[in-house]
């Protein structure tokens, strides 16, 4: 009996088997020879949310993921035309409008002839599955790339058999082994290990697989290529019923790391030997915390032990007392102002010693907005104490310079203005009288005037007296006081600073300061203008200069011998020598006697200047005739021993024999007159000075200086005429 229409083979009917598809879980669909589907189940219509009009056809495409259409398309026409069964992964949307992953499977139904009458198709949700596949990929991609950019590798070995059994792709490119040779063995792997590391290492992995425990180890490999690679290795035991059953490790190249690690280290050891070397340290402070680090040299600076936590009452500790104050005004204002600081203090440490410091800090501004202070501390107590040595050995050296440029400029001008004496020549009673009254007062330091005549030798006495007293080995300075114009008198004896007045373009020491611990002898005192008078009565009261421009008084210690030619007595009374002067300087008076008054000397003297002069002109004088000396010592000699002299040397160039004879023409000079004569003279002089001088100030009103002024009629600087002025009594404020 056949089935009715309604029934299949199997007796189902129609509705019964649609029943069956529609609650099966899964989703069923069936399509047309030409691919074209005719039939989607329940559960495909609950998942899409749509009819069944809505996906016959090839209206289904509507409900695929744009990006998978084509390729599911593509798949379906190739097993369409070739008759294989369909199996490809594509996206779905669902009802809530999310795409999910499904498997699809088609499988042809064919008839006894091989023709396919039918499509049967399923799919499967594997979106599960998909989402676990990414997160495994990506998890792998992130392992993958976390060790490449790590240069880290991961391993895998049993203990049982001593074999790796895994390595990652990157542990092969960090070691330099060919993944195509498969897994290395525990010893292709020991001998990459560097020989001096190699037995180290074997220990390491007995002592792993003995005691079920882990490492971590570093190394050194030596690659198939050549090159030296520092390897850590980290490893874990895995353990099954208390037994290490598997160990997983990971090996990371640490050779950068390495070389940079003995590079700072290589510097830090420069560093703190060049802070030793230096006695430099550095240090941080975070002001807002307090909390400070040293380095090792501070440490020794401030005698502390390493194993002390620094802070800056352990600074304050050591600073100096009479440095506290400076000390802290510095840090509290670095702290205010937040600014870079300059601090240079003393310490006191503990055994008594004094160390100066110079500590510089610079202000930095950190993360979080906090400032700290990174600088340097500077032992300077040697350089300090090299710097003292050097500033009193550079004092000292100033001292011998001065000492010794005053002696030589002294030495200079004693050689350059040598007396026409060598030696003191005579033996007349007179001028032994004289060296008598030299021989007592050169031992002492009292001041000496020395008068008579020119020519008469004042000099030689003057130096005869430094010769033989305790002031022999110092200086020895002769001032003529005529030969110096009276506007540089003052700067000549007292010296000036740079400056103290137009042209005064370097600082001059003056004569008294050039004779320190000698004698100045004053030729010619009689000459001093009134002012340089006044100067030089204030040194030899105080015994202290002042130079023109100085900031203050200069003590001196200088033996004082004066000379002069004129009758100081007549002086004082014009009121052209300081009376009070006078009486400083007339503590012990010797008067040279004129040659005229000791004729008995002048046949040595002559003997000795023809010896002088004839050796110097090469010649050879045998005898002086008897007329000569007779012509000689008749004459009256108004220039004294000077005049002497000259006609001896004059004689003795002109002399061609052995005989010395005097041309008796040259001894026609008229002697000077006397004293007495001479200071009637002077103040006749004087008289008619004056009366010129108050004529010019009569047509000048009384003014001195300017283009009116007396001092331009009369031709004169006004100084100079200031000068005369005082010296002659003159009241200017009569004729104004």
């Amino acid at each position: 009996m056949k089935p009715s229409p309604t029934e299949n083979d199997d007796g189902w009917t129609k509705n019964e088997e649609r029943l069956i598809v529609d609650t099966a879980p899964t989703l069923i669909h069936t399509a047309r020879p030409d691919g074209s589907l005719d039939f989607f189940n329940q559960r495909w219509l609950e998942y899409l949310g749509v009819g069944l009009e809505e996906v016959l056809g090839w209206q289904w495409t509507n409900v695929i993921h744009p990006d998978d259409v084509d390729v599911l398309l593509a798949a379906w026409r190739r097993s369409l035309t070739s008759g294989e069964p369909l199996e490809v992964e594509a996206r779905v949307r669902r009802a809530d409008g999310q795409y999910r992953w499904f498997l699809h499977r088609k499988v042809p139904l064919r008839d006894k002839h091989g023709a396919i009458v039918r499509w049967y198709g399923s799919s499967v949700d594997i979106d599960d599955r998909k989402q676990a596949e990414r997160a495994l990929q990506r998890s792998e991609f992130y392992l993958t790339e976390g060790q490449r950019l790590s240069d880290s590798g991961s391993w895998s070995f049993t203990p049982e058999d001593r074999v790796f059994d895994y390595w990652s792709p990157q542990l092969y490119r960090l070691l330099g082994f060919d993944p195509a040779k498969g897994v290395p063995t525990i010893a292709d792997y020991l001998a990459l290990v560097h020989p001096e590391d190699r037995k180290f290492v074997e220990e390491t992995i007995d002592r792993m697989i003995a005691q079920g425990v882990g490492c971590d180890i570093k190394k050194r490999v030596i690659r198939a290529d050549g090159q030296l690679r520092f390897i850590r290795c980290f490893g874990s035991p895995m353990f099954e019923n208390g037994r290490a059953m598997r160990f997983i490790g990971t090996l990371v190249d640490v050779t950068e790391q390495e070389r940079l690690t003995q590079e700072l280290r290589r510097r830090e050891t420069y560093l703190t030997e060049a802070q030793r070397l230096s006695h430099t340290g550095s240090f941080g402070w975070n002001a807002s915390s307090g909390e400070i680090v040293w380095s090792e040299e501070i440490f020794r600076i401030l005698e502390y032990d390493r194993t002390v936590r620094p802070t800056l009452d352990l600074v304050r500790l050591r600073v100096h007392p009479e440095d506290k104050t400076l000390h802290e005004e510095g840090i509290e204002r670095a702290i205010r102002e937040k600014q870079d600081f300059h601090i240079a203090h003393r310490l006191l440490m503990p055994s008594g010693v004094v160390k100066h410091l110079e500590v510089v800090g610079q202000a930095v501004s950190n993360e979080g907005g906090e400032v700290d202070f990174v600088g340097s501390v500077m032992d300077v107590t040697e350089v300090k104490r090299a710097q003292q040595a050097l500033e009193q050995a550079f004092q000292e050296i100033k001292v011998l310079k001065d000492q010794l440029q005053r002696e030589n400029i002294a030495l200079r001008e004693e050689i350059g203005e040598t007396s026409m004496f060598e030696e003191i020549v005579g033996a007349s009673p007179l001028l032994k009288a004289v060296l008598a009254r030299v021989a007592k007062v050169a031992p002492t330091d009292s001041t000496v005037l020395i008068t008579g005549e020119t020519g008469t030798g004042k000099e030689l006495i003057a130096r005869a007296i430094h010769k033989w007293s305790f002031r022999s080995e110092r200086s020895f300075v002769k001032v003529s006081c005529a030969a110096i114009p009276q506007s540089l008198i003052t700067s000549e004896l007292f010296g000036h600073e740079k400056g103290a007045f137009t042209g005064a373009l370097h600082q001059r020491i003056g004569r008294f300061e050039l004779a320190e611990g000698g004698t100045i002898f004053l030729d010619e005192i009689g000459e001093l203008p009134p002012e340089t008078q006044v100067a030089l009565l204030r040194v030899l009261q105080e015994r202290e200069i002042e130079r023109i421009g100085g900031a203050g008084p200069i003590p001196i210690e200088v033996r004082v011998i004066v000379a002069t030619n004129r009758d100081l007595n007549a002086a004082v009374a014009a009121g052209e020598f300081r009376s009070d002067l006078f009486y400083r300087v007339n503590v012990f008076p010797i008067e040279t006697p004129p040659l005229r008054d000791r004729k008995e000397d002048i046949p040595m003297l002559v003997k000795y200047f023809i010896d002088r002069y004839a050796r110097k002109a090469g010649k050879h004088v045998v005898s002086v005739s008897n007329k000569t000396l007779e012509l000689l010592q008749s004459y009256p000699w108004p220039g004294n021993i000077r005049e002497l002299q000259n006609v001896i040397e004059r004689s003795v160039i002109v002399c061609d024999t052995e005989n010395f004879s005097v041309d008796e023409s040259w001894l026609t000079g008229q002697a000077f007159p006397p004293h007495s004569a001479r200071s009637a003279l002077t103040e006749r002089v004087s008289a008619e000075e004056k009366a010129i001088i108050e004529e010019a100030l009569f047509q000048a009103r009384g003014r001195v200086s300017g283009p009116q002024g007396a001092a331009a009629k009369l031709g004169v600087p006004p100084s100079t005429l200031e000068s005369r002025i005082k010296a002659l009594k003159i009241d200017k404020r009569k004729f104004k």
